[in-house]
C-alpha cells in the first residue's frame, strides 16, 4: 500500500533543525523611513553582488553563487521552506511504496520551458541522468538512486537501491534542464560517450530551464543578467524585479560606493566586520544577520608533513586562540562544536573539542615524531583573496603558532586558485580556510560532503584521510531510515572525525548581507531557505524605489 506524502512534513528530523533565530538583524538605531519610491526604469531591477565564478550549469554549480543563480533559472520538484520542510513545486503530488524503495511525482501540466515548450517526465529523467553521469556539483545526493523512469508525460519513478530517509528533500537539488534544448547544443568531442560534452560547453552560459528568470547576459568573469520569464506558472511578487544582476565584485570600497549611490540592492556576504559597520550607517541601509548551515572551517592537509602526524594536528588545535576569533566576528557569532553546524539535525554536542592551551599544545608537539626538528618546516595558511575578514583570522593563527615554535607564512589565495589546487593532495595547501555549507538541514550530506573520498579532490574538503571504514560508516548512515537510529550513527561519525583533529572548527557562520531598505527581502524577514541559494530567489524579492 502506498502513502500520499504530497503537503505533508518531511519528518521530525526537519522540524527542529531551525530551532535558531531566523529573524534578520537590521540597525538598532531607530527605525528609518524608507525611500520614497520613484519613477525610474530601474525600479524593477535587483543587482547582487557575489564572489566569483559562478556556474550555471545544475551539474557543475554548487557555491554560493552558482547555488543562487541555478535556483531563478531552473525549477525542482520540491521547494525548501524556512522551517526545514519542503512543499511541492514541479511535483504536483507523490507516493511512496511500504518499503520506501520507489517513489512516483506527479507533475504540474502545462510548465513551460524559456524556450515555450511543456515540461515532462522525459526532462526530469534526463536531468537526473545528466547530474548523475556528469557527477559534479549536488551530484553526489543522488548516489543511492538506482533507476529514474517517465512512466508516462506526467509521472516520473526512482527507484532506490536502499531507504534514504533524505531523499525527497534531496530533491531541491535536482534542478530539471529542458532535454531538447541541452541534446541541440551537445559538443561532439567530450568525455560522455555519444553525448559529447554533454552541453557543459553551451549550459557554461547559457540556461535550459523553466524557472522565474532567464539567462539574458553572462560575461564569465563580470557579470550574470537574469530578465523575468513572462510565462512561468509560479508566482512572482507584484513587485518582483523585471532584471536581476550578479555582479562579480566584492572589493569593499566599491561595495560602499555602489550600496551609497543606490546602485546595487543587496551585497555580498564576503564584507569585512568593519565594512558592514560602515554600509549600516549609510541612510536607507541596513544589514541583515542571516541563519546558516555554515561553518568556518581551517582544513589541515593531513597527506603534507608535518600535518601528517596527529599530534602536530592537535597541538595546532590547543594553540588556536578560538574566542579571540570568535571575538573578531559578527555579534552573536558562537564558536562551533566540532566537524558540523550546531543548527543542523543530528548534531552530536559532546564531540572532543579544544580550547585555547599553550602547554597543552607544547605538551602535544613535543610527543610528535616531528619534535627534533619542526623548525625545518614552514607551515602556510591560506586565505581567500575575495573574503578579506579571512586575512585577520589567518594572522592571529600565525601568532598563535610562533608561540609553540611553528613557523607560519600566511598567504591569500585568489578562489579560482584554491579550487583548482585543492583537487589533489600534492597541490593543497598545508591549511586553508573556507566557509562551507549544508546542501540540506541534516548532517548527514555535509559529513559526506566534508569527509568522504568521493568528494576528496574537491574544494569542500582539503583533509584528505582517505579512510575506507569512515566511507562506509558515512553511507550506511545515510541509508538508515529511522531518525534515532540515523542520528546516533551520524554522532559516532562526528566522534571519529573530530579525533583525528583534521581541521580547526572556528564558528558557525551568520550569513550576512547590507541590502536597501527599498527591498522587501523574505530572508530579513525569517521567510526563506537558509539553504544556500535560496536566500537570493528574485520571485519573492519586491522592489520598491
Amino acid at each position: 500500500m502506498k502513502k500520499s506524502l504530497a503537503g505533508i512534513l518531511v519528518g521530525i528530523s526537519f522540524v527542529a533543525l531551525l530551532g535558531f533565530g531566523l529573524t534578520g538583524c537590521s540597525k538598532s538605531e531607530p527605525e528609518k523611513a524608507v525611500r520614497a519610491p520613484a519613477e525610474s526604469e530601474e525600479s524593477s531591477l535587483l543587482r547582487v553582488s557575489f564572489a566569483w565564478p559562478t556556474y550555471i550549469d545544475p551539474a557543475v554549480g554548487n557555491d554560493n553563487s552558482s547555488s543562487s543563480a541555478m535556483v531563478n533559472l531552473y525549477d525542482t520538484l520540491v521547494f525548501p521552506l524556512a522551517d526545514g520542510t519542503v512543499k511541492s513545486w514541479l511535483a504536483e503530488s507523490w507516493e511512496v511504496s511500504d518499503d520506501g524503495l520507489v517513489w512516483d511525482f506527479i507533475l504540474r501540466k502545462g510548465v513551460k520551458f524559456h524556450d515555450g515548450s511543456e515540461l515532462t517526465a522525459d526532462d526530469v529523467v534526463y536531468s537526473f541522468e545528466r547530474l548523475t553521469t556528469i557527477g559534479e556539483g549536488y551530484g553526489y545526493l543522488f548516489g543511492g538512486v538506482s533507476k529514474a523512469e517517465a512512466i508516462d508525460d506526467y509521472t516520473v519513478r526512482f527507484t532506490l537501491g536502499e531507504a534514504n530517509g533524505l531523499f525527497l528533500p534531496s530533491l531541491v537539488r535536482l534542478y530539471v534542464l529542458n532535454k531538447d534544448v541541452v541534446e541541440a547544443h551537445l559538443a561532439s568531442e567530450g568525455a560522455y560517450g555519444d553525448k559529447g560534452d554533454y552541453g557543459k560547453e553551451f549550459l557554461l552560459t547559457a540556461d535550459a530551464g523553466c524557472g522565474p528568470y532567464k539567462v539574458s547576459e553572462f560575461r564569465l568573469e563580470e557579470e550574470l543578467v537574469m530578465t523575468r520569464f513572462a510565462d512561468w506558472w509560479g508566482h512572482f511578487n507584484p513587485k518582483a524585479p523585471e532584471e536581476v544582476r550578479f555582479l562579480a565584485v566584492t572589493e569593499a570600497a566599491t561595495i560602499r560606493t555602489l550600496m551609497s549611490n543606490a546602485e546595487l540592492e543587496i551585497s555580498d556576504q564576503w564584507q569585512s566586520v568593519d565594512a558592514f559597520e560602515n554600509l549600516q550607517k549609510l541612510d536607507d541601509v541596513s544589514v541583515a544577520a542571516l541563519p546558516t548551515f555554515m561553518e568556518l572551517y581551517l582544513m589541515m592537509n593531513t597527506k603534507a608533513a608535518p600535518l601528517d602526524d596527529l599530534a602536530v594536528r592537535e597541538a595546532i588545535s590547543y594553540a588556536f586562540d578560538y574566542d579571540t576569533a570568535v571575538s573578531l566576528e559578527w555579534p552573536g557569532t558562537k564558536k562551533s562544536v566540532g566537524p558540523v553546524p550546531q543548527a543542523l539535525g543530528g548534531h552530536n554536542p559532546n564531540v572532543k573539542t579544544y580550547d585555547y592551551n599553550v602547554e597543552k599544545a607544547k605538551a602535544a608537539l613535543a610527543r610528535s615524531k616531528y619534535a627534533g626538528n619542526i623548525s625545518d618546516y614552514t607551515i602556510e595558511i591560506h586565505w581567500i583573496s575575495e573574503v578579506p575578514d579571512e586575512e585577520k583570522f589567518a594572522l592571529l593563527f600565525q601568532a598563535n603558532m610562533a608561540a609553540i615554535g611553528l613557523d607560519v607564512e600566511v598567504v591569500s589565495s585568489p578562489w579560482l586558485s584554491v579550487v583548482e589546487n585543492t583537487a589533489a593532495p600534492e597541490t593543497s595547501p598545508d591549511l586553508v580556510m573556507i566557509y562551507i555549507p549544508s546542501d540540506m538541514p541534516e548532517v548527514g550530506p555535509l559529513l559526506k560532503l566534508r569527509y568522504h573520498s568521493s568528494t576528496a579532490p574537491t574544494w569542500s574538503q582539503n583533509e584528505w584521510l582517505l579512510d575506507p571504514e569512515l566511507d562506509a560508516a558515512m553511507d550506511k548512515a545515510l541509508a538508515t531510515i529511522d531518525v534515532e537510529e540515523r542520528f546516533a550513527k551520524y554522532a559516532d561519525i562526528q566522534e571519529d572525525i573530530a579525533a583525528r583533529a583534521s581541521a580547526l572548527y572556528l564558528y558557525d557562520a551568520v550569513e550576512k548581507h547590507a541590502y536597501q531598505d527599498y527591498v522587501d527581502w523574505p530572508a530579513a524577514k525569517g521567510k526563506a531557505s537558509p539553504l544556500t541559494g535560496y536566500y537570493i530567489y528574485a520571485a519573492d524579492i519586491g522592489i520598491d524605489k
